[in-house]
């Protein structure tokens, strides 16, 4: 065999092992040393390739199409600071549990630490947010190479989606000549007898057993409590979730990147962030906390947790522990949905005290939901009024996907849809603000309609992602909220600091992101009220591409708005709770 056939069969049996374990789709940043891996991959007809010249937007693309197809997504790089770049979108990986396969091209060992071009250390590049490094060894004739790579390839697949999911990094070095011989008869086929993966990797579920269900069921009896739903993608939750706070007698708190959030039940309660905020009395204090996944968006619970006096706090987590607070008293590194189902049948319904207590929370809901959705007899645009509009346009099948910082805060109060219900997602892993666009559109694959909700700083950040809307023609509509700067600043301490708060918080930058639409294709909108928005946004449905619509707002007026509406909710579920005391 040549050399190039060597290489050929080689890359084609890894990449044709990563399509035969479920890969479906490989993210391509162009670069020399990658080239073997990049050319191969272009040529299996099973697999789907995006090309992205810039690594860091990629990387925040190809997290978005693994989060949203829920598989291990590839992710392809050169040499030197290439793989560098794609380190933020690999640390939100790893802190949201999403499966990335990352492939880095790398100079053969005698090209490193002497000088040679291109060259860095890329040995563990990623330190510990990986679940598995290999370096792998260079393309040769040995008889025993083509086992090798194709369990490499099962194994770096079945890592990346087994639970707790994330990414795994192999680093590829390559000698010249770096062109693989395509026409190479064994390209794809070299070591196969059938269709079948080369390893069968079964994922284990890790369940409680009868005395430890028992033991739980126990502990629960004739006690008032909350369940808590952090950020969770799970279908099979849900309808055993409610089943079990039904017979407990239990609120369910769902964060609003919850399935549980949308779904119709009467122990729902979608108000807490906002009434919260406010004093809570300690009538609303539970005696037993019950949560799945990880924390909850809500700065508002975590502060509530900090004033209630040591509850039993049960955290049920398959993928890890996950506890900022230091409150758990028990940590289950369970399946959430084989540890509801196990508990369900062996809890006693509460008595009526219990029953009351949730009729104090869900008196206190309702009174918030109904405040928040009140006019705020003002012509100015309310950042949470975006959500609002949203809640009325969007449909059952719709992506939308909210940025951090004001955006997802907004959400969680204001997104209050009574009819259709969008799937809802957000990078709530290191809670960046970097990559949003480009995981937005990387998710927004899956789906024929999406839309972004981002504030204009986050926006700046990552324009170069738009570019991929251009090259793909993916259909998406951005929501920017632009109150030139950084406005959940606002809300912060460093607000009345007034000598240094605008140029080292503030932070206005002036510009005219309609020229950021241009530069891209896409179509623009700047709306000045909430008839001019609702015309856009349908107008954006009927555009395919890319469409950009800007809400100016006013950083002061949106503080000041933001405090009068949860005053406004304080002061009415302190009502609601006097009046719980006289009956």
């Amino acid at each position: 065999m040549t050399d190039q056939e060597i290489l050929a069969s080689y890359v084609g049996s890894f990449v044709d092992e990563l399509v035969r374990s479920g890969v479906k789709h490989a993210v391509i940043s162009p670069g020399s040393r990658s080239t073997p891996l990049a050319m191969v991959m272009a040529e299996h007809p099973l697999l789907n390739v995006w090309v992205h010249i810039d690594e860091r937007s990629a990387g925040f693309f190809a997290l978005g199409m693994a989060k949203s197809h829920k598989e291990p997504v590839a992710l392809l790089c050169s040499s030197g600071t290439a793989g560098a770049n794609y380190y933020p979108a690999v640390i939100e990986a790893a802190q949201s549990n999403i499966p990335l396969i990352v492939l880095t091209g790398d100079r053969p060992h005698e090209l490193r630490d002497n000088g040679a071009p291109q060259a860095i250390d890329q040995i563990k590049l990623y330190g510990d947010y990986v679940k598995w490094f290999m370096e792998m060894a260079m393309p040769s004739s040995s008889s025993d190479l083509n086992r090798y790579i194709r369990t490499a390839a099962s194994r770096a697949t079945a890592v990346s989606s087994g639970l707790p999911a994330g990414p795994v990094h192999l680093n590829f070095p390559f000698r010249d000549p770096l062109i693989p011989d395509l026409s190479y008869s064994g390209l794809f086929s070299d070591g196969r007898e059938n269709y079948e993966p080369w390893v069968n990797a079964a994922d284990h579920i890790r369940v409680l057993n009868e005395d430890a269900v028992t033991d739980y069921a126990n502990k629960l009896a004739g006690k008032k409590g909350i369940i808590v739903v952090g950020p969770q993608d799970n279908d099979e939750l849900a309808e055993p979730l409610f089943a079990l706070a039904e017979e407990l007698g239990y609120p369910v708190l769902a964060d609003p990147l919850s399935k549980c959030r949308h779904i119709d039940s009467p122990n729902l309660v979608k108000g807490y962030d906002a009434f919260l905020r406010g004093e809570v009395d300690s009538e609303l204090y539970p005696e037993v906390v019950i949560r799945f996944g990880a924390m909850p968006v809500s700065k508002a619970y975590m502060l509530f947790m900090k004033s209630v006096a040591s509850p039993i706090h049960i955290v049920v987590d398959e993928r890890g522990w996950r506890d900022p607070t230091l409150y758990s008293s028990d940590m289950l590194t369970v399946s959430s949905v084989s540890f509801v189902n196990s508990l369900l049948p062996a809890v006693q319904s509460n008595n009526s005290t219990e029953k009351r207590w949730l009729h104090k929370w869900k008196a206190i809901n309702q009174t918030t939901l109904t405040l928040l959705h009140e006019d705020l007899g003002t012509d100015e645009l309310f950042e949470g009024h975006v959500f609002r509009e949203l809640g009325k346009l969007m449909s059952e099948n719709d992506l939308l996907f909210v940025g951090n910082s004001m955006p997802i805060r907004d959400m969680e109060n204001f997104f209050l849809p009574e009819n259709s219900r969008p799937t809802v997602m957000g990078n709530r892993g290191a809670n960046g603000i970097d990559g949003i666009i480009s995981t937005a559109l990387g998710a927004s694959t899956a789906y024929s309609s999406s839309v972004l909700v981002i504030g204009d700083l986050s926006f700046y950040h990552d324009m170069n992602g738009l570019l991929l809307a251009k090259l793909y023609e993916i259909n998406m509509t951005v929501i920017v909220v632009n109150n030139d700067g950084g406005g959940i600043f606002s809300f912060l301490p460093q607000r009345k600091q007034e000598k240094h708060f605008e140029k080292l918080f503030g932070t206005p930058h002036g510009l005219n992101y309609e020229h950021a639409a241009a530069l891209y294709e896409a179509s623009f909108e700047r709306v000045w009220n909430w008839e001019e928005f609702s015309y856009a946004y349908e107008k954006s449905q009927n555009h395919h591409g890319l469409s950009i619509i800007e809400v100016p707002t006013d950083r002061d007026a949106n503080l000041r708005l933001h405090r009068e509406m949860f005053a406004k909710v304080s002061k009415g579920t302190a009502i609601v709770l006097q009046e719980s005391f006289k009956s």
